[in-house]
């Protein structure tokens, strides 16, 4: 028997991740994408956190995230310097960890009801 509300009824949340995959509300993902409270964007065209550009995060823009949540896999790793001044200077905070603490940050966030973007790279 269900004694409380669920925070997260309604949301895109993460329920796993391991070595190449995430899950949410129990469906495995293992393509780079980018979630939202309410959205799900699939097969993100990233190759790799050193070359990702502004341009990468333009799929966003009508979403208005307040911070983006950038999962970087099982190593952190940064991207340039230029790409995170460029995201403050459009109004979104950028946040680099890895995928796990993604996950969990993610879900605090969006439970919140804050707007947030978790963009993760398998």
């Amino acid at each position: 028997m269900k004694l409380h509300l669920s925070q997260y009824e309604g949301l895109n949340i993460f329920s796993g991740y391991g070595e190449g995959y995430v899950a949410i509300n129990q469906v495995r993902y293992e393509c780079n994408l980018i979630v939202l409270p309410d959205h799900i964007i699939e097969n993100w065209q990233v190759e790799s956190v050193a070359q990702l550009k502004t341009g990468d995060f333009e799929c966003l823009r009508s979403f208005e995230p307040e911070i983006v949540l950038l999962g970087t896999g099982t190593v952190l790793r940064f991207p340039d310097p230029q790409l995170m001044k460029m995201m403050m200077a459009s109004g979104i905070g950028l946040e680099v960890m890895d995928t796990q603490a993604t996950c969990r940050t993610y879900n605090i966030l969006s439970a919140e009801g804050r707007r947030v973007a978790a963009a993760l790279i398998i």
